[in-house]
């Protein structure tokens, strides 16, 4: 052993003496790079001083002693692979807990490997039922890819809705569809919230109540409830809340890579204003690994962008170069993106096409692909990757600043297990305070009147009750005695009182209401005036903007049978860009589509003259393309390529009655090379798009 590790362990062990653990294992992580650096062996010593701070997993077999290897196999577990894994302390010690049947709420670091402990549950227990909430449609994705590989071959796994039940069941969901399969679960033997911080108003003051009802009506059907998140200090009235009245909080600082601060923003020229530029330019060039850059705004995306775009070199990639072909071809000639990728860079954001992020973060986890991503807060909400540089460019997110929780959960994606011991992290501005996180699940006005008073009986307060009964009255005055109280699970959105407010207009304002049955109309100019009554009444913002709005609509009633290209010049008047145009999608697929739902049901209780619009619904939701595409671009395959599958006659995905687990079954049946070979004009880069399919829909 060298006189530098000799001396380092000493201090570490100092540290384990001094019951300072933490302290001991970041020196210890800082060792480890140390020696993967300089292509060092362990030594009995270091594997002991790894089993000593409970880093299971990183002991190396062939130089530890055999109480170091008797650990390895003690802590290891089947978690659905091929081989068994060692879990760290504070897994295992979860694990332990969870199978024993505790309810528990977790805080932990990013780095800390929270789904190995889920993986492991599931097959250690073989649950019946799984439910699994996360906060978005990448997630779902991700997790689904993930358990797949895994579970597959024994559980029906359900990420969409409208899927029957199998024998046994791992559903995946953001909570807008969790609260849809309210009714359809008879019972759940766990019941998962991952990243459950987003129940505060604090931290999504527009999804938190959605997410809060589906904890409620799912929890009274979980045997147990496991609910995770990072950077959480404390839970407020956690044994008086209904939601984790029966858990038990465990926060967890354990973390098994070492966050390395460059406080750049203290270096004398940093107010300059070309410094953040010549910074990050200098960070990149210093090594060739993956960084993380997290813009903070959209504007400062741009920044960014620019910046990078007129000073990197181009990587002469085939893969990327044929990637940033196919993005031109697809999306749009100046998309500044299909520049950027030749160069090694990525956008990631929450408005981008689902399967477009999906393929950029796949191309980041490869050593030959994206080099660095630039994002706004989506990187940290949206996918689970790390980089070994994170670079903050602002402290912002959006409009306000960034709060100290948020800048931590930044902070965790520098580094990764078995990958970087070492997260380097920059900051271009001064960080905000530290500050203890407590997570407060506030019940709003929204949320206490959406749900059963009789269910609920004994977990609301008496003025919580009341305020349901008002409420009740108020809605049977418009719609009649009790009505309310029957279709009330049946509405999309998750605003009581914009409810309301529509009925009152109905019954007020009949005449307005009227043309409902025009969108159902198979000439788009007949959607014109009512369309554009309905998005101004129910948005409650500015004509313009659902003038707009309404354009949108009419134009991606071509999406299947058009191209983007050729769709954007007609809305070259009303300022889309592809930026706007993927933010429109979004708008249009989710909010408009639930929103004219709710609209539907309402107006079919108050009018005589009964109108079913589910048929444009239905295409509005799925962006106007046939349902199974809009679906598999969940699992990683974008409408372009659907569209030569279809036309290649292969699998017909124009059939709306074909369930996506049967056309998932169709697609493992003719295979991936049969496939490739059967698809006419197949560009280079749908080939890897293919793989990349393939790989989320085979199971190990």
């Amino acid at each position: 052993m060298n006189e530098n590790i000799f001396d380092t362990a000493g201090k570490i062990n100092d540290l384990l003496n001094d019951s300072k653990e933490k302290e001991a294992r970041e020196e210890l992580i800082k060792l480890l790079d140390y020696h993967e650096t300089n292509q060092i062996e362990y030594t009995p010593v270091v594997n002991h001083l790894i089993r000593e701070t409970g880093l299971y997993p990183y002991i190396h077999i062939n130089t530890a002693n055999w109480e170091d290897k008797f650990v390895c196999e003690a802590f290891k577990v089947d978690t659905g692979e091929n081989e068994e894994r060692t879990l760290h302390r504070e897994q295992s010690y979860l694990l332990k807990e969870l199978i024993i049947g505790k309810n528990i709420a977790v805080s932990a670091p990013t780095s800390f490997g929270k789904s190995f402990v889920i993986d492991a549950f599931i097959s250690l227990k073989n649950p019946q039922n799984v439910v699994i909430i996360v906060p978005t449609i990448a997630l779902t994705d991700e997790t689904r890819r993930r358990l797949y590989k895994k579970f597959a071959s024994r559980y029906k796994i359900i990420t969409t809705p409208e899927v029957n039940l199998g024998e046994k069941n791992i559903f995946i969901f953001p909570q807008e569809r969790a609260v849809s399969y309210i009714e359809k679960i008879d019972n759940i033997d766990i019941l998962i919230i991952d990243e459950f911080y987003k129940a505060g108003i604090t931290f999504d003051k527009e999804r938190a109540p959605i997410l809060l009802k589906a904890i409620l009506e799912l929890g009274k059907k979980a045997k147990q409830k496991y609910f995770l998140a990072p950077n959480i200090s404390d839970i407020e009235n956690l044994k008086e809340s209904p939601v984790t009245s029966n858990m038990e909080f465990i926060p967890l600082d354990f973390n098994t890579v070492f966050s390395e601060i460059h406080k750049n923003y203290e270096e004398p020229e940093a107010t300059n204003t070309d410094f953040k530029q010549n910074k990050i330019l200098e960070i990149l060039s210093v090594k060739n690994t993956k960084s993380l850059i997290y813009a903070g705004t959209f504007t400062n995306i741009d920044t960014i962008a620019n910046t990078l775009k007129s000073h990197l070199a181009e990587k002469h990639n085939a893969t990327l170069d044929n990637f940033s072909d196919w993005l031109r071809i697809n999306y749009c000639q100046n998309y500044i993106l299909t520049d950027l990728v030749k160069k090694g860079i990525g956008i990631h954001n929450g408005k981008l096409h689902r399967s477009l992020s999906q393929i950029q973060v796949k191309l980041f986890e490869e050593p030959n692909g994206l080099d660095n991503i630039i994002s706004t807060s989506s990187i940290i909400e949206g996918v689970n990757t790390c980089a070994e540089n994170v670079i903050i460019w602002a402290n912002k997110n959006g409009r306000p600043r960034l709060n100290d929780f948020t800048y931590r959960n930044i902070v965790g994606r520098g580094g990764r297990m078995f990958k970087h011991f070492i997260g380097k992290v920059y900051l271009f501005e001064e960080p905000p305070q530290q500050t203890n996180t407590q997570l407060k699940l506030e019940f709003t006005d929204d949320l206490v009147t959406s749900l059963d008073k009789e269910k609920f009986k004994g977990e609301l307060t008496r003025e919580q009750e009341i305020k349901i009964i008002a409420f009740n009255n108020d809605m049977d005055g418009i719609l009649g005695q009790g009505v309310y109280e029957q279709i009330k699970n049946s509405f999309q959105t998750f605003s009581p009182s914009n409810l309301k407010s529509i009925a009152s207009d109905m019954r007020n304002n009949p005449t307005e209401w009227n043309g409902l049955v025009f969108l159902n109309s198979a000439n788009v100019n007949d959607w014109d005036r009512d369309l554009y009554l309905i998005l101004k009444r129910i948005g409650g913002g500015a004509g313009a903007y659902y003038r707009d709005m309404v354009a949108y609509i009419k134009a991606i009633s071509q999406n299947w049978n058009k191209t983007i290209p050729q769709m954007l010049p007609l809305l070259q008047s009303n300022g889309v860009t592809i930026e706007k145009f993927f933010e429109m999608e979004r708008t249009v697929t989710f909010k408009v589509a639930t929103m004219l739902k709710d609209v539907n049901l309402l107006y079919n209780h108050i009018f005589q003259n009964k109108v079913d619009i589910s048929p444009f619904i239905t295409k509005v939701s799925h962006a106007f393309l046939p349902k199974l595409v809009y679906e598999l671009e969940e699992y990683g395959l974008p409408r372009m390529v659907s569209k030569k599958i279809q036309n290649s006659g292969i699998i017909d995905l124009e059939n709306l009655t074909t369930p996506i687990h049967e056309a998932i079954a169709q697609f493992n049946q003719i295979g991936l090379e049969n496939l490739k070979g059967r698809i006419s004009n197949l560009h280079q880069f749908e080939a890897y798009i293919l793989d990349y399919f393939y790989d989320g829909i085979v199971a190990n």
